[in-house]
């Protein structure tokens, strides 16, 4: 009988450890889910919002400052869903307002020096 409450207990430790990790692999699906939903949330926001134009300049700015994309992007949505913008925002309002947000910021130098 020991040996049959051992085996038990083995095969009882086994499932729950299965149950943990597709609970495990469950949650991060959810979790997967929701980070597409508001990635799609957002895109539709800025294709109400942004011309095409400006759409490609924002993704461009995305390659070299992803910080910087977003954080135009988060004002841009934050400004929206306030009801502040109440016009389609081209290029040149892209470019204005990375402008305004990167003119305070100084742009390293390097020197080279031969010797």
């Amino acid at each position: 009988m020991d040996d049959d409450e051992e085996l038990e207990r083995i095969r009882r430790q086994q499932l729950e450890s299965m149950q943990r990790q597709a609970m495990q692999e469950q949650m991060r699906e959810e979790q997967e889910k929701q980070r597409e939903a508001e990635r799609a949330r957002r895109q539709q926001i800025l294709r109400q919002i942004l011309d095409p134009s400006a759409r490609e300049r924002l993704n461009n700015v995305r390659l070299v400052r992803p910080d910087l994309a977003d954080n135009v992007e988060n004002q841009l949505i934050q400004l929206a869903s306030m009801g502040r913008i109440n016009r389609v925002l081209s290029e040149r309002d892209i470019i204005d307002i990375l402008s305004k947000l990167t003119e305070n910021k100084r742009e390293p130098k390097i020197e080279r020096r031969s010797k």
